[in-house]
């Protein structure tokens, strides 16, 4: 069984800090291209936590460093362009889906007044 883990990610003049929140982590593995990086452990209950992230703008590898905690993998990419914001991590643009107004009118309270249940209140 594979999950992905719940990342945390910041944006630093020269690096872009990610942290994969594990507890307990073991058979850490991070890989870290100039375009993406893949990160793989087991938590404390040996499920293998899995992110694989296409990043938003290229990193230097070689220059890129992770440290672990009893809580945490942190990654720390160094950018190659400094001082250029990332306004998101990936390159991919989530679409919000907007379907609000395709369910057509709010339902009446109507069947309500059917019901034979009286409210109690106690003051």
């Amino acid at each position: 069984m594979r999950q992905h883990a719940k990342t945390l990610w910041f944006d630093r003049t020269k690096y872009v800090h990610l942290e994969f929140c594990v507890e307990e982590s073991k058979d850490v593995k991070v890989d870290i291209e100039d375009d993406r990086m893949v990160f793989s452990c087991k938590n404390e209950d040996g499920i293998e936590m899995y992110n694989e992230i296409i990043l938003y703008d290229l990193v230097q590898p070689k220059d890129s460093r992770e440290r672990r905690s009893d809580r945490s993998i942190t990654c720390f990419l160094r950018k190659r362009k400094e001082k250029v914001p990332w306004p998101r991590l990936t390159k991919d643009t989530i679409k919000l889906i907007n379907k609000a107004g395709e369910r057509g009118p709010p339902p009446t309270m109507d069947d309500l007044d059917d019901l034979d249940v009286g409210l109690c209140m106690s003051i």
